[in-house]
């Protein structure tokens, strides 16, 4: 790609569907880019190549170059841990991590089990409360594995909260805010930098004031 085009991966599902504005404004056809089977879509002045990809691999993507610029929620940008440039959060998709668990739990001490696909966040939020506990790695389903003695609580995503309550379980503590981050790989920032600029400045409408 030339020093004038960028490409931009956003995560797939609810922050896709809510930047839907932005991805318009940035000039692509929002019927191709939500109704296609492409796996790579150009806006109409060929400025600004998109991909829709699976959040969690998003921060991989920008690491390594093979996007310049991502879009996805700054619990992911974190639990990965890569080496990445946060330069705007959008105000969408708003949602909480969380700590829940039964409505009668254990005592949250030494030695409970914690399920969790952020295991990097959740031994954090414990560390700093001087807990030591088991963090259980789970890709999915969270909300189970206290149901079924799996694990004492669970730390997890929490939009409306109507899922925890469906299942019997209560939010105990909030920990972090969650929005979706533009991040961008660092040297796309140096050696893209008008392309990367005009294109977070769209961001920036979308933004956190």
């Amino acid at each position: 790609m030339t020093r004038n085009r960028i490409r931009i991966a956003i995560a797939k599902g609810r922050i896709a569907t809510e930047a839907s504005d932005l991805i318009k404004e940035s000039g692509f056809d929002l019927d191709e880019v939500f109704n296609s089977r492409k796996l790579r879509l150009q806006n109409k002045l060929g400025s600004y190549e998109l991909i829709l990809l699976k959040a969690s691999d998003i921060p991989l993507y920008v690491q390594e170059g093979a996007v310049d610029v991502g879009i996805v929620g700054k619990d992911t940008v974190i639990e990965s841990n890569h080496l990445v440039y946060e330069l705007c959060e959008l105000d969408m998709a708003y949602c909480t991590l969380c700590l829940a668990g039964p409505i009668e739990p254990v005592k949250l001490e030494n030695g409970v089990k914690v399920a969790t696909k952020y295991p990097r966040l959740a031994q954090q939020f414990l560390t700093d409360r001087g807990i030591k506990a088991e963090i259980l790695s789970l890709s999915g389903s969270i909300e189970i594995a206290p149901l079924i003695n799996l694990s004492d609580y669970i730390v997890d995503l929490v939009q409306t909260g109507d899922t925890l309550r469906e299942n019997g379980l209560v939010v105990y503590d909030t920990f972090l805010k969650i929005r979706p981050l533009v991040i961008v790989n660092p040297i796309s920032y140096r050696t893209k930098a008008v392309a990367v600029r005009n294109f977070i400045k769209i961001c920036e409408r979308y933004g956190v004031t």
